[in-house]
């Protein structure tokens, strides 16, 4: 199993819809800019700056996945842990950018270095000031979860490619609680939500790995180059995407996977670029053809996957956006060689 920050737990589930009607809410648009711009600022900044230990669960269709977070600011260091609850045990480790992957199973880590932070809390991009660009923020009802009141945003599109968001927050710190995405017909299609969670002193021997004996472990290196300009552009992207990073990455060989003559699959380099809104993200990738693939896409909550040959090459998108945003993406996927 291969450890990708960005989708570790989003591409886990069904490709079936939720459909959980939501109440209604009071519903106050926010006019001044700066309190928007320092909503979004306050969101940003409490996931990366404070203390705090918690479980969430993510909600996909019918599938749930429950996780540990850990994470601790030491000096100007961002020291954090995340624990898979469910299923395989694996681990993730992060300081600043570097996110080391354990997995005992078979005694693996994967190292991957210029990572984004991007896991719950920690959901808006760099570029996340820009989002009422996208979308129209409206204050909505006062909220609890995990024992804990939090104000409610509504993140309303202002085109079809992209979902809308709920979003509700601690009220003094900012921190994010849940994020709920939802379609046109204000149906809940996935859910992340804090169950457990303490804000404050934590001690810093959380966040240290679970697994100690690791000497004998076989390591990867996930990412070969970063910050690279590969030739490869996407022509045509929706309103307020920016690519935001661009870097060869390492797919490690899949276990006993075979390709259609029989042989094993190896590993292999693929080329990521990763294109953001400041909430919703679509990544592309981009690899050498492989005979055992069919072309098409899949539907799995609020993410779409999509696949297609281009020439010698394997193109694939995924996003939690809507398909005709990926269909876009993937059309004026194209190389133009320097």
């Amino acid at each position: 199993m291969m450890c990708v920050w960005r989708f570790n737990i989003a591409l886990a589930g069904s490709a079936c819809l939720l459909g959980l009607w939501a109440p209604a809410m009071a519903q106050d648009t926010i006019d001044d800019k700066r309190e928007v711009h320092s909503v979004l600022r306050k969101m940003q900044s409490s996931a990366q700056k404070m203390n705090y230990s918690g479980t969430f669960v993510y909600q996909q269709a019918n599938q749930i996945r429950t996780s540990r977070i850990t994470h601790v600011l030491d000096g100007n260091n961002e020291l954090e842990k995340l624990e898979i609850l469910d299923g395989q045990p694996r681990e993730y480790l992060r300081k600043n950018e570097e996110v080391t992957c354990y997995l005992p199973d078979s005694k693996t880590l994967q190292i991957e270095k210029n990572a984004t932070q991007e896991v719950f809390p920690a959901l808006l991009t760099s570029n996340a000031q820009s989002l009422p660009e996208s979308y129209a923020i409206k204050k909505a009802d006062l909220s609890r979860v995990a024992g804990i009141d939090c104000q409610t945003y509504l993140l309303d599109p202002r085109d079809g490619f992209r979902y809308g968001y709920r979003l509700c927050v601690e009220k003094n710190s900012g921190l994010l609680l849940r994020a709920q995405t939802v379609n046109t017909k204000n149906e809940v299609i996935e859910q992340i939500a804090f169950t457990q969670l303490t804000i404050g002193d934590i001690d810093k021997q959380r966040v240290r790995p679970t697994f100690q004996n690791t000497a004998q472990w076989q390591v990867e290196n996930l990412t070969v180059q970063s910050n690279i300009h590969s030739g490869w552009v996407v022509k045509s992207l929706p309103a307020g995407f920016k690519k935001t990073r661009e870097m060869k990455r390492l797919i490690p060989a899949a276990g006993n996977a075979k390709n259609s003559d029989g042989t094993a699959i190896k590993s292999h380099q693929v080329v990521q670029m990763i294109f953001s809104d400041g909430l919703a993200a679509i990544s592309v990738f981009i690899e050498p053809d492989s005979e055992n693939r069919t072309e098409g896409s899949l539907q799995q909550g609020a993410m779409t996957i999509m696949g297609k040959r281009h020439a010698e090459y394997w193109l694939t998108v995924v996003g939690e956006v809507p398909a005709s945003a990926i269909r876009q993406v993937m059309n004026s996927i194209d190389f133009k060689p320097k």
